[in-house]
């Protein structure tokens, strides 16, 4: 008889979440969690070690959010179903998720039994989208696409982070950071990081974590 279970990889940068997480969908039958990541580089890497069927991802993660996440590892995945959990509301979150390739997005504040629901729903390629969110339009052809090494920087630049900083947490030279955040502010038409913040945090590329 064929494994009907669901695998499921749960993504969450605190551990008390994803404990939550796990008893929650470990109490069906029908769902296993096969690992747990912190933030959006260790999901790339065990989304490509455990071939989970969904990940269970949480927008807002360190260094690199979901989305960018979820864009790195539907390149080399592309039939894994990702259900980003979220506090965030906008549409412009929602629409950078849906256009990475993400199936799913749930509000973070009332999840319970739609998380379990959304799982299935997403494990069987249907969209999840979750009642509350406003009607979201779809993403505009004509915005600028990032690379991920330039939404990892831009997230970090969100969170404070100097080039010096995020070139020691990246592995690379400040001089390369620096060329990365004059890319950023060309291609999106910004001069200065403060409106390059607000910028990214209300379009959805990055997240104050």
């Amino acid at each position: 008889m064929p494994d009907r279970n669901i695998s499921v990889l749960l993504v969450d940068d605190h551990h008390l979440v994803r404990r939550g997480f796990r008893r929650m969908l470990e109490d069906e039958d029908d769902i296993v969690v096969v690992g747990e990541a912190s933030d959006g580089q260790e999901a790339i890497d065990k989304a490509r070690e455990l071939a989970p069927g969904v990940i269970v991802m949480d927008f807002a993660l360190p260094e690199m959010n979901g989305a960018a996440a979820a864009r790195q590892i539907l390149k080399t995945a592309p039939r894994t179903g990702i259900l980003i959990l979220s506090m965030h509301s906008e549409p412009s979150y929602v629409r950078t998720c849906l256009d990475a390739g993400v199936r799913g997005y749930l509000l973070k504040n009332a999840i319970d039994l739609e998380l379990i629901d959304a799982v299935r729903k997403v494990a069987a390629g249907q969209q999840v989208l979750d009642p509350r969110l406003e009607a979201v339009s779809q993403p505009d052809s004509a915005a600028p696409e990032l690379t991920p090494r330039e939404l990892q920087v831009l997230q970090l630049i969100v969170n404070g982070k100097s080039n010096r900083e995020i070139a020691g947490i990246l592995g690379v030279s400040a001089n390369t950071i620096a060329v990365h955040r004059t890319n950023l502010m060309q291609a999106l038409g910004i001069h200065n990081t403060a409106d390059l913040v607000v910028y990214a945090i209300r379009n959805g590329l990055a997240s104050i974590t």
